[in-house]
Order: C-alpha cells, then sequence, then structure tokens
C-alpha cells in the first residue's frame, strides 16, 4: 500500500504508540502535544520524545527513570514500522525504525505515486493569486531583477502542487514620469520600428532621454539660481550637472547614432521635463492620444519580456495594466473610501494617509508583527499636481485581485516593505482586515556580481538574456568536454536546460532574505551544490536502470543495510514534509536544498557500491528500486522549482 507520506505513518505510529503507554502508565496525565523530535544523528533513531522533561516537572522524578519507565510499558505487539525503543541520554525517549518495513513502505510509495509522490495536498484548497516578476517597461530585465520571476514561479508550482488554484499575475506599471520619459523620446524619434529584440531598444531610448531632459532641467535649475546668487544651491546643481554630463558622454560613445538623433529633437522643446509631465497627466487623465503612444511602447518593451521569460520556461495567466485601474475609477473610488476615512489629511496640497495612526487606533502592532519602537511613516496618496502614487494605485488593484482569489502573494523586493506594510494598513482601515490577513508580501534580496557596478541611468547592467546565453555557451563547452560522443543537436539541446537550469537554480537556492552573489564557478558547478550537478545526478539514475534493462522484480528490502543506504530511504521519505514546510512556508529555497542533499546522498552511494552486479540479486534488486526512487524524487523536487531532469547528459 502506497503512502503519500511514508515518514509521517511512521510518526503516526510512535505518536500512537507513546500516547496509548502514557494512558497505561500515568492515566491522571493529559499531555495534549507529544511533540516528537528527529535526533541529530539517526544513531539515536529516527525520532525522540523529550515528554519526560515535562513529566519530571510535575512527579519530581529524575526524566531518565520515568523514560525507563515508559519504555518498559510499551507494548511492542502494536509495532509495525517501530523496531524498538530505548530511554536514552537524560530522559529522551528514542524510537528507531524498523528499516525493512520502513524501506518497502517508502521505496514502493514513491515508485507507485511516481509523478505526484511528495506533493501532499492541502485540507484547505484556495484560490491563490501569485503576482510576480512586474517589472517596469523601461529596459530589458537585468540579472538584478531576474531573483523575482524565478522565486515567484517556483512558488507557483510549489502551490499548485500542494492543491491550490494558483494564477500567475503580471502587474505592468504603465502610469508615472518612467513611462512618460520612453513615450516622449520614441515620439521625438518618430515612433522607429526596433532592429532586432524590442526591450533593448527601449531601454536605450529611456536611458538617453532621461539624461538629456535631466540635463535640461538642472540647467534650468542653475540659471534660477544664479539670479538670487545662493552659492551652496548654485554648487550642489553644479555637481549633479557634471555627473549627468558624464553619463552623457557614456551613452554618446555607446550609442552614438540614437544620441545624436534625440538630442537634436529634444533641444526643439524649450521645457522637455514639463512636456514629460503633461504627457505623465495627460496619461492619467486617459488621453487618446497619450494612451495610444505610451502603450504601444509599453507593448513593445514587454513583447521583449514575454521572449525573455519564456526561454526560463516562465509565464503569466494575466497581464494587469495599472492604468486600466486609474481609468476605470477604480483608484478614484479608493481614494474617496479612505477620505471618508480619520486617517487622512492635506498638508501643502498632498494627500498623505496616515498609516501610523491606524496601526495605533487598530492595534495592529502585533499582528504587523512590529516592534514597540518602529513607526509607520505617513504615505502620500496624490501629489500636488493632482497625479496620485505607485502604492495608492496598488492598493485598488489590490482589491481587484481579492476579487478573483483568497489569497495573494506579492514576490516583491525587501526594498518595498515599508510601501507593502503601508497597503496591508491601508486594507485595514477600509475595513479589509480578512484581505489584509491574506495579503503575503515574499520579500527577497538583492542579487549582486563581483567586480560589476550595475547602473540603470548609464544603461549599464547585464541583462537576463545576456546572462542565460553565457550560462548556455558554457554549458556548452562543459557538455563537449564531458560527452564528445553526442551529436552537435544533443549537446545543444542539453546545453539550453543544463545552462538554464543553473541559473534558475542559482537564483532561488540561497534563503530569500539573503543576498545572491552570482558568480559562474558556483552557477554551474558540476561536482556540488548546482542545478548541473543535480542533473547529473538524474541522468546517471537514469542510465543505471537503463544499464539494467530489467524491473527489479524481489527487492530484499532488509538487505539495504549499508549506511547509506537507510539514510537515502530517511530522505525519500522526508521529501514530502519538506514539500509541506516549503508550500506552508513560502520557502522554495528548502526545495533546492533538498535535491542537493539527495544527491549527494546518492552520489556517495553509487560510487561505493555496487547497483546491477550486487549479490545477490535480490540485494541488486533492491539498490534498482532504491536508484528508481531517487530519480523520481530528484526529478519531481527539480520540476517544483523549474528545471529539466534529463534522462541523459
Amino acid at each position: 500500500m502506497a503512502s503519500e507520506n511514508p515518514f509521517a505513518v511512521f510518526r503516526m505510529e510512535c505518536e500512537t504508540v507513546l500516547e496509548a503507554t502514557l494512558k497505561k502508565v500515568f492515566p491522571e496525565i493529559i499531555v495534549v502535544n507529544l511533540a516528537l523530535e528527529k535526533p541529530p544523528n539517526p544513531e539515536f533513531g529516527q525520532l525522540a520524545s523529550s515528554l519526560c522533561f515535562e513529566l519530571a516537572k510535575q512527579f519530581g522524578e529524575k526524566p531518565l527513570v520515568l523514560a525507563e519507565r515508559l519504555v518498559k510499558a510499551i507494548d511492542k505487539s502494536k509495532f509495525s514500522l517501530i523496531e524498538h525503543v530505548v530511554p536514552a541520554g537524560e530522559g529522551y525517549i528514542n524510537f528507531h525504525a524498523d528499516f525493512a518495513k520502513f524501506s518497502a513502505l517508502t521505496i514502493e510509495s514513491v515508485r507507485q505515486l511516481d509523478a505526484e509522490y511528495g506533493f501532499v495536498k492541502t485540507e484547505n484548497p484556495l484560490k491563490i493569486i501569485v503576482e510576480h516578476t512586474s517589472v517596469n517597461p523601461l529596459h530589458p530585465i537585468h540579472i538584478g531583477q531576474a531573483r523575482n520571476p524565478m522565486l515567484g514561479d517556483a512558488l507557483a508550482r510549489i502551490l499548485k502542487s500542494r492543491g491550490h488554484t494558483v494564477l500567475r499575475h503580471y502587474y505592468i506599471d504603465d502610469v508615472g514620469r518612467q513611462t512618460a520619459v520612453i513615450a516622449y523620446g520614441y515620439e521625438k524619434l518618430g515612433k522607429p520600428k526596433p532592429e532586432g529584440k524590442p526591450d533593448p531598444f527601449i531601454g536605450q531610448i529611456y536611458t538617453i532621454t532621461s539624461c538629456l531632459v535631466e540635463i535640461n532641467r538642472l540647467k534650468e535649475e542653475l540659471e534660477r539660481a544664479k539670479a538670487v546668487s545662493k552659492d551652496e544651491e548654485i554648487a550642489r546643481i553644479n555637481r549633479e550637472l557634471d555627473d549627468w554630463v558624464s553619463v552623457a558622454a557614456e551613452l554618446k560613445e555607446r550609442f552614438p547614432e540614437l544620441f545624436e538623433k534625440l538630442l537634436v529633437e529634444i533641444s526643439e522643446d524649450v521645457d522637455p521635463e514639463n512636456e514629460v509631465n503633461k504627457l505623465n497627466r495627460a496619461y492619467e487623465e486617459g488621453d487618446t492620444k497619450a494612451k495610444r503612444v505610451i502603450r504601444e511602447v509599453s507593448e513593445l518593451c514587454l513583447q521583449g519580456f514575454r521572449d525573455t521569460l519564456s526561454r526560463a520556461e516562465v509565464f503569466y495567466d494575466s497581464w494587469d495594466w495599472e492604468s486600466d485601474f486609474v481609468w476605470s475609477n477604480r483608484v478614484a473610488e479608493v481614494l474617496q473610501k479612505l477620505k471618508t476615512t480619520p486617517y487622512v489629511f492635506t498638508l501643502g496640497g498632498v494627500l498623505e494617509f496616515d498609516a501610523g495612526k491606524v496601526m495605533r487606533e487598530l492595534n495592529l502592532r502585533e499582528k504587523l508583527g512590529l516592534r514597540e519602537d518602529y513607526e509607520v511613516s505617513p504615505l502620500t496618496l496624490v501629489r500636488a499636481d493632482g497625479t496620485t502614487l505607485y502604492t495608492t494605485r496598488d492598493i485598488a488593484y489590490t482589491l481587484w485581485k481579492f476579487e478573483k482569489a483568497d489569497k495573494l502573494v506579492n514576490v516583491i523586493g525587501m526594498e518595498q516593505t515599508l510601501a507593502q506594510l503601508q497597503l496591508k494598513i491601508a486594507l485595514h482601515a477600509l475595513g479589509y482586515s480578512k484581505h489584509a490577513e491574506n495579503f503575503v508580501h515574499f520579500a527577497y534580496n538583492l542579487v549582486t556580481l563581483p567586480s560589476y557596478k550595475m547602473s540603470s541611468r548609464r544603461g549599464r547592467f547585464i541583462t537576463f538574456d545576456e546572462v542565460m546565453d553565457e550560462a548556455v555557451k558554457r554549458a556548452y563547452e562543459e557538455v563537449s568536454k564531458r560527452s564528445p560522443q553526442l551529436s552537435e543537436e544533443e549537446k545543444l539541446k542539453i546545453a539550453n536546460f543544463v545552462g538554464i537550469g543553473a541559473v534558475r537554480y542559482a537564483l532561488v537556492e540561497v534563503d530569500p532574505s539573503k543576498p545572491v552573489v552570482f558568480t559562474w564557478d558556483r552557477v554551474l558547478n558540476f561536482e556540488k551544490n548546482s542545478a548541473p550537478y543535480i542533473q547529473y545526478t538524474h541522468a546517471r539514475a537514469c542510465s543505471i536502470l537503463r544499464k539494467a534493462a530489467r524491473k527489479p522484480e524481489k527487492p530484499a528490502y532488509e538487505l539495504l543495510n549499508e549506511k547509506l543506504e537507510p539514510e537515502i530511504v530517511l530522505a525519500l521519505a522526508g521529501f514530502p514534509d519538506t514539500f509541506v514546510e516549503a508550500s506552508e512556508y513560502l520557502k522554495p529555497n528548502l526545495i533546492a536544498d533538498y535535491a542537493n542533499a539527495l544527491a549527494d546522498k546518492f552520489n556517495t552511494f553509487y560510487n561505493a557500491f555496487p547497483v546491477i552486479k550486487a549479490k545477490p540479486q535480490e540485494l541488486s534488486d533492491a539498490r534498482l528500486a532504491l536508484t528508481d526512487a531517487v530519480r523520481i524524487a530528484l526529478r519531481n523536487a527539480l520540476n517544483l522549482i523549474g528545471i529539466v531532469a534529463p534522462e541523459r547528459m
């Protein structure tokens, strides 16, 4: 009989035996939580109870004496997966598994459930929207932003496998000055058709236009400062102007033709900054001409994004335009509702939301997990010129998403923690406390590249496409070296899934709260802790099974006595628990860690012991079945984080 969670079956048996023994020895004691834990060393058993330390406080006896009494009273006839129970240490009760039976249950469960093994279904399935990536359509997705889609896609895969209905959403931030800058430059150039991939071209327009507009603005500001002899202000502006002029020189050298065209066209306007601001306001107000040009240039950039992300097997169920929520009056409705609360005030023509006051009056500090000394700053809702801010619009978007889902997971960088907190507090202020409790900001840290400093305003960054290209190139060289007998077509195919898998793994396997230091010697390491290493292990397991050319008909699991064999069985049995923890606590890195640890154990085992040639054949069959189970668990784990599990490498 197959079990979706073999270790949970063993744990349940241990709990049942311990509970029955407690009732027999101490009938007056009611224990709510038996709290079994895994000992640090398998030699101490597979589960242990520290219950006797609590009982000792009540009975005034030594924990070890109580442990001995309980172990002596255990009814061994109830054992199935338990081999024996012993008192240990200062008073622990240690449960040892019967590995012949436990191995049979685990390995056969893995092989029977196959593609479903490990994916324990939730008892409370929800509709969940995972919003991720949402890179502004300004320039190509760069490596610093690529961690977002890799984490978001892994989360969506994990939650779907858990039994939830998952929708992947991309929020297109097309409202605001930045998109107006691109559209202004794009229009000045006569709306040219990009040659090649569109997002790098759009990025060049944005960077150059932004630079030229800023230089013009600073020159105007400098003239005004000189007119009133503000020396400190003049010095500050000159420093900024010098900085931007150096940026312009760099951009002119890199993109000479495009730079000259934009310089000529933009210089025709007396006040380019004002033209950009007018376009921005017109777009937010729904002006037809503004809508046409900004949507056009945004769509061009998004087409480039789609091409990039599809290479990494990342897709979406919905592309949500921020502007739609402005034009549909949803943002206006949210603002009107907020104005009816006592938490909105006007200061210098700017509409502000007092998030700190909401937190204090609704006693949200503990619920939001905030320190006693942490103060939440006010949120600006509307500028003096009447335009709204990103977080204001995001409140309307969030309420719209809750019309379609029970829970929201926003994959957004740690730098947006305050804005996401203010958004959640706004939901409480509007009376949507249940929504706020089902709103999750999945925060993640930066990606850093040693010896390379990215700069958006200089148009200096390493794109996600470039990283994938380089990964595939390096993977091709490694595959050609390791497997020269393969055809060119096979080498290219393998190099593609190895290279892209390597990048995905590198961006997922680090705890989201920690930065990723992206180096090629770590990303494409075929020997340890990388996607190629795990993929190679999976391919090795497949190769063993192919060479055996037989199914394990009479596996004698009781012969799996080498120290590594029970360890692999325990690792296989632990996959469902790891999966549940990853899904409940949103930790995709746990899946990567699991796959790497299982690959380590299997490679050590393979290098130490024969599988196909093991004697007797019943042992060979048991090891073949174990190899097959490892293959399945590795494949299922890799699939959860969007990485191909190849049969050949």
